[in-house]
């Protein structure tokens, strides 16, 4: 995967948005307001993805290209290094279940609207 891939796969969600609110270098997608993953354009590609608390430490157990959170609630986030030794589909599977904590924490009320 890379950044325009990652670009087009969190688009291609219902509902989500692309923004810049931390410069130049730092690509953010939202759904209603709600950050569900940051991409650094700086640099080799990474992006932060929230999570389960409990998965994102086995994720980190398991997977090298997996950190805690740069920059972020390292509880609840997790930075990716996309160097190929994960599968796109898992980075995608991240990314979703990224998403969809968002969305699930969302009001009913804002969840009907997307």
């Amino acid at each position: 995967m890379n950044i325009e891939e990652y670009r087009d796969f969190c688009l291609s969600l219902r509902g989500a948005t692309e923004s810049f609110p931390f410069g130049d270098d730092t690509l953010v997608m939202k759904l209603k307001d709600k950050v569900f993953s940051l991409a650094s354009l700086d640099g080799p590609f990474s992006f932060n993805v929230k999570c389960d608390p409990e998965k994102a430490v086995d994720l980190r157990e398991h997977y090298s290209d997996v950190q805690p959170g740069y920059h972020m609630n390292k509880r609840h986030w997790n930075t990716i290094h996309v160097t190929g030794a994960v599968p796109d589909v898992k980075l995608k599977e991240w990314i979703l279940d990224s998403y969809n904590l968002i969305l699930n924490s969302l009001p009913k009320k804002l969840r009907i609207d997307i």
